[in-house]
């Protein structure tokens, strides 16, 4: 062991009680003075003179003053004491923090529910990881926040009225973050919430309402859904939405016209806003203010304020203010629900240092397809191009080129070259021609958990088949490209038939598994047209792009429906969410 001033312990207290040879007899001279050997010579001051002049003393060297080292080792080890001193205050102040932090994390385990992850060539993985924003009122702060709790109180449940689902490339070059709309209707799993033990035994229903049986049930119909495995999730409350805005000194947007939102009581005079605390919450809450009213325009205002956050944290300002890491490190932290897989500051700082190493302009905002569900107005379903959208995420493949310009996949217009047949109406018949048991089953729940019609079914095929084919009839053949386009199969598998609807038998080459063997996943210019038609794409570097208001009659105030920008000249009264 060594000290880490002094040197080797043991030689250091050595070198410090060896004596110079004649030393303590060179000192002053005066009264108290003592010779070389230990002895006071006589004959007081004249004596000392002489006795220092003495040739046997050494001459005139004699009389030079010997170094006083002794107050020199004195200041040394108190600033020696002084700095260990600081070092383990700084290194238990560190410490703390880090535990602090740590503390702060809730996780909650996945258990493989989301898939895993393909690494690339050179082994390297990409990151897909689901955003959710929960409407859940579990406490007094979301109820004060979110409102709706005078009867009901603080509740127990909640909805995760936010999905997105943020893919970050293996090479770390590129990142897509899609959102998937919470009025989508599609398969949810069995599942179970391991904290508070709510069950379900599957049931086809409202996708934000799997939040309800836990996180992990949640990721896992986000997997079934999309086919991209899932394997981290990060959940944020109402409050959390709140701490993090406030930590980043307010985010900045832009509001195409000026906006009242009644509901979510957004209330913003049209240009450029920051937007901290309640108004931040008020902003991404809307609905009624952007677009046509609908899930699908909150979406986009929710870019939006992301790509401006992204912008927020990539600025030199935020990254080197001690003072700004730490209230955001410990609003973060405080406002996060995550997977085990990132339950730990240093598991958090490695992903935002990921996100971090992505240029905006190589980061894509997308919205998932969708067409109107066709038992109900008011719901969506997974719409055309979703599926090559989907594929495109789970094959790790950009939206954007290396330049950072829009790639064509993300240039695309957005009317669609092909008809759209939107899946939820197209039922097929599957047909186990195999010797496995519940091979039909399989494939069939596939396709309904890709938002394939419920009334598909499943049965028997007449006689064992030895290969797999999809027979359509009359008018049906694109349909049936929509289902072998979803399930890996080639056009040589498709047959025309002189019967109605679409029968798949499953053959004895697909004995396993819901993508059909040797599938391939390359994709053609059509393909990555059809994966961005629909979905607003943009990229996080677009800092003047404007949440669009509007113009229909989605409020009321007072009774009367307006339009937010009605609702906003006759609330002259009411503040503004940023005054």
């Amino acid at each position: 062991m060594s000290d880490p001033w002094d040197g080797p312990v043991g030689q250091a207290s050595r070198k410090r009680t060896a004596q110079v040879p004649g030393q303590r007899a060179t000192r002053s001279g005066g009264r108290g003075s003592s010779g070389g050997d230990g002895t006071r010579p006589s004959g007081g001051r004249a004596a000392a003179t002489r006795a220092a002049a003495s040739p046997s003393r050494g001459g005139p060297q004699s009389r030079r003053r010997a170094p006083r080292t002794g107050r020199g080792r004195r200041f040394l080890r108190v600033a020696g004491f002084c700095l260990s001193a600081l070092i383990v205050i700084t290194a238990g102040a560190g410490w703390w923090f880090y535990q602090h932090l740590n503390g702060n994390i809730h996780s909650v385990a996945l258990d493989g529910k989301g898939g895993t992850e393909k690494a690339d060539a050179f082994g390297r993985t990409p990151i897909n990881l689901l955003v959710m924003g929960s409407d859940g009122r579990t406490s007094e702060a979301d109820c004060a926040l979110g409102g709706g709790c005078s009867k009901t109180g603080v509740q127990s449940g909640s909805n995760a009225d936010v999905e997105m689902v943020v893919h970050i490339a293996a090479d770390r070059s590129n990142a897509t973050v899609m959102s998937i709309p919470r009025d989508t209707m599609t398969r949810i799993p069995a599942c179970e919430d391991n904290e508070d033990g709510r069950s379900t035994n599957g049931y086809y229903g409202q996708i934000n309402s799997a939040l309800q049986y836990g996180p992990a049930c949640q990721v896992a119909t986000v997997h079934r859904l999309t086919g991209i495995p899932v394997d981290h999730f990060v959940k944020l409350d109402f409050s959390g939405v709140v701490k993090m805005s406030d930590a980043v000194g307010g985010v900045s947007v832009c509001v195409s016209d000026d906006v009242y939102d009644t509901y979510s009581h957004l209330k913003l005079s049209r240009g450029a806003h920051t937007l901290k605390g309640v108004a931040a919450l008020e902003f991404v809450r809307s609905r009624h203010g952007f677009g046509d009213g609908s899930d699908l325009g909150r979406t986009v205002s929710q870019h939006i304020f992301l790509s401006s956050m992204i912008r927020k944290f990539k600025s030199a300002g935020t990254l080197t203010d001690p003072s700004a890491i730490y209230a955001l490190a410990d609003a973060a932290t405080k406002a996060l629900t995550v997977d085990d897989g990132l339950g730990s500051v240093r598991k958090l700082v490695s992903l935002a240092d990921d996100v971090n190493k992505v240029p905006a302009n190589r980061m894509t905002f997308t919205t998932m397809q969708t067409a109107q569900d066709p038992h109900d107005e008011d719901r969506v379903v997974v719409g055309q191009g979703a599926r090559t959208l989907f594929s495109s995420i789970a094959d790790d493949r950009s939206l954007t080129t290396g330049s950072g310009k829009r790639s064509a996949a993300a240039s695309a217009t957005a009317t669609a070259t092909d008809p759209v047949v939107p899946t939820s109406r197209i039922a097929v018949t599957v047909e186990n021609g195999t010797t496995v048991t519940g091979r039909a089953a399989d494939i069939a729940s596939a396709l309904t958990g890709q938002g394939f019609s419920s009334a598909t079914t499943t049965a028997n095929a007449p006689s064992a088949a030895t290969t797999t084919t999809l027979t359509y009839g009359a008018g049906q053949k694109a349909k049936a490209e929509a289902v072998a386009k979803a399930l890996g199969l080639s056009d040589s598998r498709l047959r025309q038939g002189s019967g109605q609807g679409l029968t798949l038998v499953i053959g004895g080459d697909w004995p396993t598994g819901t993508s059909f063997p040797g599938a391939t996943s390359s994709p053609t210019s059509a393909d990555m047209k059809a994966a961005v038609s629909h979905t607003n794409a943009q990229t996080a570097d677009q800092a003047h792009t404007c949440a669009k208001v509007s113009p229909y009659k989605t409020v009321t105030l007072n009774g009367v429906p307006m339009t937010p920008t009605q609702a906003y000249a006759a609330a002259r009264g009411k503040p503004d969410s940023d005054a």
